[in-house]
């Protein structure tokens, strides 16, 4: 088996792990606040983490370079953990995914006045065509949007917000500050705000949260081995197979089938996607290649970026000397 087939094969394997993980929540989510989920989702997760911060002996403070970029990428964080698991909870899983896949298209934009990436009428075009995706799916006037709806979009957004800092910021701040803050932030936020909604919660649906912290850890392993495996160009879009796990999680557990929209929008979103990554594997297309180093998904608050845990752990990944986002 070539590296490349490999690390599609991990990453792959990884997403459905993911995709369980999604479906963990929306099970929990018809019955508990998302507030109450992600409390304990990142309560559960505080061992991992303390585990993997034990691995950093690089000396310093956990005072961060940037206070207010990591200030503004905490918050994000937060508000992309909150909105993804209540759109969880109230749409199907499919169209969740396929609003989420539009990252990408945003991280693409926000690179411009960030990062001071040019984007030309190409990379340009296919963020039109995939913002077209998105109102695919939404269908804005024909149908009712939702609070769920509202709630994918935010989390996109913040998602978008959280990835495009670590890549401004990720080289000159110490990974643990980049894992800690918002973890530490939304655990403040989401306690705060629990009394409000607690409810008893049995020993089962416990155990459940900490399989949602538990694979949320395993599958970004797992994306790890993966971009040590294979080149980016080639595991980066495997992300886009969350689709099909969702397609066959959302019909099995939940009763859940893709109507046309959704599977056209979701189409229209995952090709610009994958166009955009194209361009980017390019050498000289992109300076930045923001895109492309996005190596997970929208940060929880319960897991860091891969690039972190990269950082953390002391590997690298291939064609670089250090994981800097």
């Amino acid at each position: 088996m070539t590296p490349n087939a490999k690390g599609a094969l991990i990453a792959l394997a990884a997403f459905g792990v993911f995709a369980t993980h999604d479906v963990v929540v929306k099970i929990l989510g018809g019955i508990y606040s998302p507030v109450q989920i992600v409390f304990f989702s990142v309560l559960l997760s505080f061992p991992l983490a303390t585990m993997m911060l034990m691995r950093d002996s690089k000396p310093g403070t956990l005072v961060p370079t940037h206070p207010w970029w990591m200030l503004t990428r905490a918050v994000a964080t937060v508000i992309t953990g909150f909105t993804a698991f209540y759109a969880f909870s109230v749409l199907p899983l499919a169209q969740v995914y396929t609003i989420l896949f539009a990252s990408p298209l945003l991280i693409t934009v926000l690179a411009i006045p960030v990062l001071g990436e040019t984007v030309r009428i190409r990379r340009w075009a296919a963020v039109i065509v995939g913002l077209i995706g998105v109102l695919v799916v939404l269908r804005p006037g024909s149908t009712e949007l939702s609070l769920g709806h509202l709630a994918a979009l935010m989390a996109a957004i913040g998602g978008s917000i959280a990835s495009i800092i670590v890549r401004k910021i990720g080289s000159e701040e110490r990974p643990v500050v980049m894992l800690l803050y918002p973890m530490a932030l939304n655990f403040v936020v989401m306690a705060a705000a629990l009394p409000f909604v607690y409810e008893p919660m049995p020993i089962d649906h416990l155990g459940m949260l900490g399989i949602i912290a538990v694979f949320a850890w395993i599958a970004s392993r797992m994306i790890i081995s993966a971009y040590q495996a294979g080149e980016a160009a080639i595991i980066a879009p495997m992300q886009y197979s969350q689709i099909i796990w969702a397609s066959v999680f959302g019909f099995v557990f939940f009763d859940e089938m893709i109507d046309l929209n959704t599977a056209i929008g979701a189409s229209i979103i995952i090709a610009s996607g994958l166009y955009i990554v194209l361009r980017e594997s390019r050498s000289g297309a992109s300076e930045n290649t923001p895109v492309l180093r996005t190596r997970s998904r929208s940060e929880t608050g319960i897991i860091p970026r891969i690039s972190i845990l990269v950082r953390i752990s002391g590997k690298t990944l291939p064609g670089q000397q250090k994981a800097p986002d």
